[in-house]
């Protein structure tokens, strides 16, 4: 007896005893997956398996970008299954560098019928390839990669082509994150290697509650910060390092009349003194420091507009929480996901990355009219409906449908479990 699964306009059959198994190996519990993987989790047909290398952002870390120690305010771990792999040799190094023990075995016993790596540059990454070629599991690859990258010598790029042409044949798909993400698979894969488009999202419902809920504090935010009613706001919400540029926003800000606009800086890093000396004096301008994850929606909902100014950002998931407060964005080009989420004039600015005078332009651009600033947030909450986890939910089982039925591929250890 089948049943019949309606994937967002993609219908195929199914047995009605049988969920498919995946596992997911990825670094570390990561604030933006823990809904995603929770929702992936609550489905009747996928069963779930999350295999972390470290632990070292539950137990509470000292973040490096950010310049601070870092205890995430919100749920990590709750909703799904999931496992800490042992380590087998250094244990202490960054999780890139370590070797976890048991991948092999858990894949065996666990007869999953995929599995979905998170990356793929690290030892563990490597060898849960491996496991999975010898155990015939088809693989599902995912990260925010983009040809952004900073620049590499012709000898680098050649050893950097001849790895993915490896690493190609012990994968089954890629899940793609966003345009440019698309374009690296393309560039390092073809454009006939299977590629399903899986964006990047946040919880939408969540921040857009979030959001809701903190317009009604709004003015006493605006109290609290000594900011004058009627005065727009410009928000930036990163961690203060050399590629996120917030030094330019700063110069761009105070080229623009001063009288005109608040500039809030939310983050840490070890940029804070250059941008504290450079704004010393400044009325207008406010270093608030690191925030967490559930303080973040306030400013969203306080700010008029949002900048992210970076280079070699790979997606920039901070953009899709201010997206869902209704805010028009401001991006560099440089910026992952703004092929896929912000359009010149439609909900905000696109400027030349590193170029101060462009990101004034941009800046003037959209603070010149309340109404342009209430329209382009309008559009953003349009925009930012599509990069959803439902559709996540669609790309992922239409991947796992594709490479556990094509002729071949399921793993032994699937194919004696059913």
């Amino acid at each position: 007896m089948t049943a019949r699964s309606n994937v967002g306009g993609l219908a195929f059959a199914m047995n009605d005893l049988r969920k498919i198994r995946l596992a997911y190996f990825v670094s570390h519990p990561i604030q933006y997956q823990a809904p995603l993987l929770r929702q992936i989790a609550a489905q009747p047909d996928i069963d779930l398996t999350v295999y972390f290398t470290s632990d070292f952002s539950v137990r509470g870390y000292r973040d490096e970008g950010f310049g601070v120690d870092v205890a995430w305010d919100i749920p990590l771990l709750d909703g799904y299954k999931y496992e800490f792999l042992p380590k087998r040799w250094r244990k202490d190094a960054h999780y890139s560098r370590q070797i976890s023990r048991g991948v092999f075995s858990r894949l065996h016993r666990g007869r999953f019928h995929a599995v979905w790596l998170h990356g793929y540059s690290s030892f563990d990454s490597l060898q849960a390839l491996a496991a999975c070629r010898l155990l015939r599991i088809p693989v599902l690859l995912r990260s925010d990669s983009n040809l952004y990258d900073r620049a590499r010598s012709a000898s680098k790029l050649r050893l950097k082509k001849a790895f993915f042409l490896a690493l190609r044949h012990g994968v089954s798909g890629v899940l793609a994150c966003g345009k440019a993400n698309r374009a690296y698979w393309e560039h390092y894969f073809g454009t006939g290697f299977p590629i399903f488009d899986m964006p990047y999202a946040v919880d939408n419902e969540f921040f857009r509650g979030q959001a809701c809920a903190a317009g009604a504090g709004r003015e006493e935010l605006r109290g609290e910060l000594g900011l004058e009613t009627g005065r727009p706001v410009v928000l930036f919400a990163s961690k203060l390092q050399e590629r996120k540029r917030c030094l330019d926003l700063v110069e761009a800000f105070l080229k623009v009349d001063s009288d005109s606009a608040y500039l809030l800086i939310v983050g840490d890093g070890e940029q804070r003194a250059e941008i504290e000396r450079r704004v010393a004096g400044n009325p207008d301008v406010r270093l608030l420091g690191f925030r967490n994850q559930s303080e973040l929606p306030r400013f969203f909902d306080l700010c008029d507009v949002f900048v992210l100014p970076s280079v070699h950002e790979p997606w920039g998931l901070v953009v899709n929480e201010a997206m869902n407060a209704g805010r028009p964005i401001i991006l560099s080009d440089e910026v992952g996901c703004q092929p896929d989420l912000v359009t010149e004039g439609v909900n905000g600015a696109v400027f030349e990355a590193r170029n101060v005078d462009s990101l004034t332009e941009a800046l003037r651009r959209v603070l010149a009219s309340a109404g342009v600033r209430e329209r382009m947030g309008r559009e953003s909450l349009r925009i930012i409906d599509e990069y959803s986890f439902e559709r996540d939910l669609v790309a992922l089982r239409v991947a796992l449908h594709e490479v556990t039925s094509r002729k071949g591929s399921h793993s032994k250890a699937g194919a004696n479990a059913e």
